[in-house]
């Protein structure tokens, strides 16, 4: 399951680290653009989504390293409102966990993705592909609904790094086929919604897997509120530990996985409220990048 603490390593913000990679590049004042197409030339902004509406994804870490989000960083601009919050799920499966998923165990959450609809509250949801493949129809429900977005939790849910929580291990040589081999499976699913993020498992990851994954071109979302929702049986207590922890630019790692965190609905039925009551905006997960 994710760690219940954040893990070290080189974390770099939206703001406080290298500028987010946008999908548009700069050109001189005049250039053709899709802002400023040539005469006579369509316009590709009237046939073609905003360009800037692409993900965003964060420059590599040095020496080429995978990057690493974290949170964002509070800019202080006068008149910004800083307060937003993106909620992620991880929506946790193994390689092998098929055979307790068909003697009834539950991996899934409905009812805590219903209640996030209710609510309108956007979120970002963290899947491995084996979950995507034992629930496909969530899957693509979940990732053509506008008010998600699906990211990437690896094929196994299996460790990048080791000690990681007693989770078996990827192999160095392994890691990048897990990573894709999970954008497949969540893919064929019929998700739209697939953003190019990925959270480690666990949240345990070291600099060789941070280089193996770099040919992805993922950047690796971490989180720096925990809710302590992972095999938790007190929802009061999961909602008062987000409550305390949010900040503005925060982002909470919590679980869609009903046999491992039984009451995250019941602890997101009063965070959201409260948070809302505080001025808080829920975003996604590339939202919160953006900024």
């Amino acid at each position: 399951m994710t760690a219940l603490a954040i893990l070290g390593g080189v974390v770099l913000t939206g703001c406080g680290g290298p500028e987010t990679t946008r999908a548009e590049t700069l050109a001189p004042p005049g250039s053709p653009s899709p802002a400023n197409p040539a005469p006579g030339s369509p316009n590709p902004a009237a046939s073609a989504p905003d360009r800037a509406e692409r993900p965003p994804t964060l420059a590599p870490g040095p020496a080429g390293l995978t990057p690493v989000f974290e949170r964002r960083a509070p800019t202080g601009s006068p008149g910004r409102n800083d307060k937003v919050v993106a909620l992620t799920f991880d929506a946790d499966m193994t390689a092998d966990q098929g055979p307790r998923a068909e003697a009834g165990e539950h991996f899934d959450n409905p009812a805590l993705i219903s209640l996030l609809r209710r609510l309108k509250v956007p979120a970002t949801v963290f899947m491995t592909g084996r979950w995507a493949e034992e629930y496909p129809s969530q899957a693509r429900s979940i990732g053509t609904d506008p008010l998600f977005e699906i990211a990437n939790h690896s094929y196994s849910h299996y460790a990048f790094s080791t000690p990681c929580y007693g989770l078996p291990t990827v192999e160095e040589g392994e890691m990048r086929g897990e990573v894709e081999r999970a954008f497949d499976a969540i893919r064929a699913t019929g998700a739209r919604q697939v953003v190019p993020y990925f959270r480690f498992p666990g949240g345990c990851y070291d600099d060789a897997s941070r280089k193996a994954l770099a040919p992805t071109g993922v950047t690796a979302v971490q989180w720096d509120v925990v809710s302590g929702d992972a095999f938790a049986t007190d929802a009061d207590a999961v909602a008062e530990q987000v409550l305390d922890g949010v900040e503005p630019g925060s982002l909470v790692v919590m679980h869609c996985t009903r046999s491992a965190a039984p009451v995250t609905e019941e602890a997101v039925r009063q965070v959201v409220p409260a948070l809302r009551e505080r001025g808080y905006r829920f975003v996604k997960v590339s939202e919160l990048m953006r900024g």
